[in-house]
Order: structure tokens, then C-alpha cells, then sequence
């Protein structure tokens, strides 16, 4: 998939993660991890941090089973990949 050419908005969500139970949305040094089952406001709270400032999905964004990574944090990203 070319992510230039396919947007993922917040409205988009629900459907992309589909199957997922956490999502790990970095930013810089700051990292936040969601847990999808927790219901509430937390596909509210995923959207504020998940989508960038041009409105679309943070990039990159990554599958690894059940997770996703969103956004980049290096930190984030050794800690997920067992780096």
C-alpha cells in the first residue's frame, strides 16, 4: 500500500485496526499506549494522538499481530521490535 496515494483518517480507525487489542502511538521522546478493549473514550483519545496535523494516520505505522505501532519514537520503536 502506498500511503501517499491511500489516507487514513480518523473516521478510518475502528476499520484499520480491526483485530488489534493495543496500538503504541510515539511522537518524538513521548510514547502512549492504548488498550482497545478499555472502551470509554479510548478510540477518542487513539484519535488525538494518532492522527497528525495534516489529518491523516501518523506515519509510519506498523502491524505486528494484534499491536500496531503508529508515529515515530525511537525509544518506542527498539522497545516494540525487542531492539
Amino acid at each position: 500500500m502506498d500511503a501517499r496515494k491511500t489516507r487514513f483518517e480518523a473516521s478510518d480507525l475502528r476499520a484499520l485496526l480491526r483485530g488489534a487489542t493495543s496500538v503504541l502511538v510515539a511522537k518524538g521522546t513521548k510514547a502512549q499506549r492504548f488498550d482497545l478493549a478499555a472502551g470509554g473514550d479510548v478510540w477518542e483519545r487513539l484519535a488525538a494522538v494518532a492522527i497528525g496535523p495534516t489529518g491523516n494516520l501518523r506515519a509510519p505505522a506498523l502491524r505486528l499481530g494484534e499491536r500496531w505501532i503508529v508515529g515515530f519514537g525511537e525509544a518506542a520503536w527498539e522497545d516494540a521490535l525487542g531492539g
